[in-house]
């Protein structure tokens, strides 16, 4: 596979893979509004979170939502003033100050849509006001840099291409070490600013972090540099540096960073001054893909995690990356599996990582030589199962454990082995309007992209439920289920639904025989006990 800036398509799948229900739309726009309080997260595509005792916050394709009481309620806010109706591709929390970075998708010439990186916004008051930072940007005379001995007089500047857009130019992972936040920005590369100057001026200019070219596996300030700072070939110079297109940083300790790459893992221990490089080719344990789109540091064991994706040579593949020993060797599992995401759950003074991949949140007690999924995710009020093994995030605090999906977040409330305790999933929609209303959403949607949702009531009342779809003809196409447990806590008053977000329901687009249905029109019938049938449609359009 050959990387080129197409490949941030890969991982905007992380940032914009929810399709929003017509419902939230008022023509074309959304209204802005104060933040506002609900039972769900704005969202049901969790790319991020980060859990701090009670506090959860996570980083959705709807914007920041945060729970100070353990996911009881969610402070939503997408729609605000700070957020627009932008996505988060990462977040980060550190010392009471919490940072995201937002993006959005742009059409360009020829119609093509790409990403398009937005700034960060930070709070240093639990959301009560954010700071707006602008996506870094250079000049168009930006082409050197000082590095080391590199200072124009001892030894040329550094040639460095300037990044003046921002499309394709986001921020993929935020970390903060000694005093300064660092971005992995991909067409930017690796970026850096003192916290305090950015809160005090959200306009400072970020330095740029020069990284090893792909021909050499260290840098230090008493290297002559011979190389440019530039990740693709063009009109700028020949260099075309994988390793200058950045995807993931994690801060370890006050001085050590480590950084990934489509060319491979980088690490500094002063600071983000000097590298050395970790790749598939140059050491005998190395890790097993160069294509490095997360990382995360066990502070418990203080082993390095890292999803290595194949990138360019035929010899690598995809595969979760460990090493106890800073690097110099590693370990690696889940082969073929494509990870995206690590959490760590801290158990009996051991830790435990999880990781969030394709098919499922794996979990290991022993650096990775056995990985336990777990079973079916089923809500233990609704009865409802989570419809996906496509998982982007997990997080723990305590005996609570998070996981995001594309298709809504999972709680577990884990009450002693692996995987057991009690359920609650988080199922981002609109409130019904009354009693005995239904809808479906996203709407139109692609079975080839999503599992559509249908949301109803049982009026409060445990219930036996079948709901069942039907083609344009009325035929009969598949039944989702039939005579199943469904319930609510459902309060109405005068007709109307209070304080509840109903039941919610899933068709994968999919007939009896488990193939794909075709475009079109379809129905829904839902049943609930004996009472009148509540009925809907559903476009199908892939």
């Amino acid at each position: 596979m050959r990387l080129t800036f197409i490949l941030i398509l890969i991982s905007i799948i992380n940032v914009f893979p929810q399709l929003r229900p017509s419902t939230y739309l008022i023509g074309e726009e959304i209204i802005l509004q104060k933040q506002s309080s609900s039972e769900n997260p704005a969202s049901n595509s969790i790319s991020d979170i980060i859990s701090i005792g009670d506090t959860v916050w996570l980083g959705t394709s709807r914007g920041v939502s945060v729970s100070f009481n353990r996911g009881e309620s969610w402070t939503n806010f997408y729609g605000t003033e700070a957020f627009g109706t932008q996505s988060i591709s990462a977040i980060a929390y550190h010392n009471g100050i919490f940072f995201s970075a937002t993006a959005r998708a742009v059409e360009v010439t020829g119609g093509q849509t790409l990403p398009e990186g937005t700034g960060l916004k930070i709070t240093t008051d639990l959301g009560q006001t954010w700071i707006s930072v602008p996506q870094p940007l250079d000049d168009q005379n930006d082409t050197t840099l000082v590095y080391g001995i590199n200072d124009g007089v001892r030894a040329p500047l550094v040639r460095a291409l300037p990044v003046t857009v921002a499309v394709q130019n986001l921020a993929y992972d935020i970390a903060i070490n000694s005093g300064y936040v660092f971005i992995s920005t991909f067409a930017g590369g690796l970026r850096k600013a003192p916290v305090d100057s950015l809160i005090a001026n959200p306009n400072y200019k970020w330095q740029r972090v020069l990284l090893p070219s792909d021909k050499v596996n260290s840098i230090s300030p008493d290297d002559t540099i011979k190389f440019a700072l530039q990740p693709v070939a063009g009109r700028f110079g020949p260099d075309n540096n994988l390793n200058h297109r950045v995807f993931s940083v994690v801060s370890a300790d006050d001085s050590t960073l480590y950084v990934g790459t489509a060319g491979g893992i980088n690490k500094s221990t002063d600071g983000g001054i000097s590298w050395v490089k970790f790749n598939h080719q140059n050491q005998d344990e190395p890790i097993s893909g160069n294509f490095v789109v997360a990382l995360a540091y066990d502070f418990i064991s203080k082993n390095i995690w890292a999803a290595t994706w194949k990138a360019e040579a035929l010899t690598e593949f995809y595969a979760v990356s460990v090493s106890e020993n800073g690097g110099v060797s590693w370990q690696t599992s889940l082969i073929d599996e494509r990870a995206h995401n690590f959490g760590f759950k801290l158990t009996f003074n051991t830790s435990q990582v999880i990781a969030a991949c394709d098919n499922g949140p794996f979990r290991s007690r022993n650096m990775g030589l056995s990985w336990i999924l777990p079973g079916p995710i089923v809500d233990s009020k609704s009865n409802l199962t989570l419809p996906t093994s496509v998982f982007y995030s997990a997080a723990a605090s305590g005996n609570t454990v998070w996981l995001g999906s594309v298709n809504g977040l999972a709680k577990l409330d884990e009450t002693g082995l692996m995987w057991t305790g009690t359920w609650k999933l988080y199922i981002a929609s609109p409130p019904l309007a009354a009693a005995y209303e239904s809808y479906a959403f996203p709407n139109p949607f692609s079975p080839r992209l999503d599992v559509v949702k249908i949301k109803y009531s049982t009026g409060g009342k445990n219930s036996k439920v079948t709901i069942r779809i039907f083609d344009f003809g009325m035929n009969l196409v598949r039944t989702v289920i039939q005579n199943a447990e469904r319930g609510a806590p459902t309060h109405v008053v005068d007709g109307q639904l209070s304080g509840t977000s109903g039941v919610i329901d899933f068709w994968d687009g999919r007939d009896e025989s488990g193939s794909i249905v075709s475009n079109g029109v379809y129905f829904y019938r839902i049943d609930v006990d004996s009472d009148n049938p509540l009925f809907g449609k559903i476009l199908v359009l892939q």
